[in-house]
């Protein structure tokens, strides 16, 4: 028997016993920087900012050998901002993930908790703000789910993945509502995916009841009769597929997902179409490029991005990264961190330091 002892974050001692190829690792990312936006509410604004290579946030990954290729798994994970050291979501300890499962070389994943979804999982990987590290360039009001936010992580979830059968593998994920009516606030979706050589895709659909969705960054006052802030769907069917390929040094990536969005008597979708690339310059520098536009009912925002990292070692980087936002007459630019525009343009400009350990 190997007796290991972790030290946690701020004096929290993890100790256990492991045998075989057991394992705790903790691990985490910080990021702070600076960001400059055109027109925040009528007005240039200069800010610290955080979060924008990879949100901030520290976990523990667990790994129980078993025996004969199977091992039992868990992940408890946190975010918070670097900047204040604030919790993501206040009250919450394990606000990204928490969960615990089986893992089998043969049979594949099966865990257990609160979970991202598969949109997350499978598709945030084609996206600008993932491959070009850029979180403000997620599509608006991640109602689609490829930012890992308060609504885009399950409750009560259970998650299963295949192993790779020749480059192919299948996913599901069902999360129970846990009331006496099963249909009321469930969530259940499946996915494909192919993984082979300098190729890689995915498709994926989900299917919500009584879903919350956080509107606000489309700068929508109302939508579907219902306070946009506060806006439930009673269902919510989302569609997406993605790709990627790698060609020597450059990488490029294209992403579309749909989402309907019913309410009552109401019913709109919600498109994004997403395509960029990232060329790998020398082993140290990374320049990024894409571009995506997403709609809503007569609304329509449109991003372009491009973007400079710097490698001091593997897990620190210094980056330059500039957006554009524009959206149709009458509507209002609103990029994540920036604020609302007051006019149908903003521009977003950041600059700092990422750390992962």
């Amino acid at each position: 028997m190997n007796r290991t002892c972790i030290a946690g974050l701020v004096a929290i001692n993890l100790c256990g016993s492991a045998f075989g190829q057991s394992s705790v690792t903790l691990y985490g990312s910080l990021d702070s920087g600076l960001a400059y936006v055109n027109n925040s509410g009528g007005h240039t604004l200069f800010k610290a900012n955080q979060s924008n290579m990879q949100p901030d946030r520290w976990g523990i990954i667990g790994v129980e050998d078993l025996g004969g290729g199977l091992r039992s798994v868990f992940r408890l994970e946190n975010g918070f901002f670097t900047n204040t050291g604030a919790f993501v979501n206040s009250g919450t300890e394990f606000n990204r993930r928490a969960y615990v499962g089986l893992e089998s070389d043969q049979a594949g994943t099966l865990t257990l908790g609160h979970q991202t979804a598969l949109s997350f999982d499978l598709l945030t990987p084609f996206a600008n703000a993932y491959a070009g590290s850029s979180w403000n360039m997620f599509h608006p009001g991640n109602v689609d789910g490829l930012a890992d936010s308060a609504t885009s992580v399950i409750n009560n979830a259970v998650k299963y993945r295949s192993p790779n059968y020749g480059g192919v593998s299948v996913a599901g994920l069902f999360g129970f509502g846990n009331t006496t009516n099963f249909g009321q606030d469930n969530t259940w979706s499946a996915a494909l995916t192919y993984d082979r050589g300098p190729f890689q895709a995915a498709a994926f659909y989900q299917l919500q009841h009584n879903q919350a969705f956080a509107l606000a960054p489309l700068a929508l006052g109302t939508f579907q009769g219902q306070i946009a802030t506060n806006y439930v769907a009673d269902r919510a069917e989302f569609w997406g597929a993605g790709g990627a390929y790698t060609l020597g040094s450059v990488k490029l990536h294209a992403l579309y997902t749909r989402v309907r969005l019913e309410s009552k008597q109401y019913a709109d979708t919600y498109q994004a179409y997403d395509a960029g690339s990232e060329w790998s310059v020398t082993p140290f520098t990374t320049l990024t490029a894409g571009a995506n536009t997403t709609t809503l009912h007569a609304h329509r925002w449109t991003q372009i991005g491009l973007g400079y990292i710097y490698a001091l070692s593997r897990q620190t980087q210094l980056y330059l990264q500039g957006i554009y936002e524009h959206t149709n007459p009458g509507g209002y630019a609103s990029l994540s961190v920036a604020g609302t525009s007051s006019t149908s343009n903003q521009v977003l400009l950041l600059t700092g330091i990422h750390h992962n350990f």
